[in-house]
């Protein structure tokens, strides 16, 4: 059974910076490209940031380009969002998952909440 663990979200003022960290099992982590995605409050969830299996090719939503950071690491099975630049735009419920392009693939996790205030 696949599961993912997000984690990492907090409360940050405007211009901060999180690290977000979604641990994944039962799967072989290292031959599926991982994708974050977010939902804003009262809005669908949307596409972020993804990575390929081996970490060299990434891409990501205009809206985080030149902010957000995705990394992995496969020995930890772990993928990573660094944000920086945050804004209050930024407030969402952040998951992870595995993706084709950036359609996702398992069941979602909890996902871990971030707040930006101004």
């Amino acid at each position: 059974q696949v599961q993912l663990v997000e984690s990492g979200g907090g409360l940050v003022h405007a211009g901060g910076s999180l690290r977000l960290s979604c641990a994944a099992s039962g799967l072989t982590f290292s031959s599926y490209t991982m994708g974050w995605f977010r939902q804003p409050p009262g809005k669908e969830r949307e596409f972020v940031a993804a990575i390929s299996w081996s970490g060299g090719t990434t891409y990501y939503a205009d809206s985080v380009k030149g902010r957000f950071t995705i990394s992995r690491d496969n020995a930890k099975n772990t993928v990573y969002l660094q944000m920086n630049s945050l804004k209050p735009d930024d407030t969402a419920v952040y998951y992870c998952n595995t993706v084709r392009g950036t359609t996702p693939i398992w069941s979602w996790g909890q996902g871990t909440q971030v707040t930006v205030s101004s």
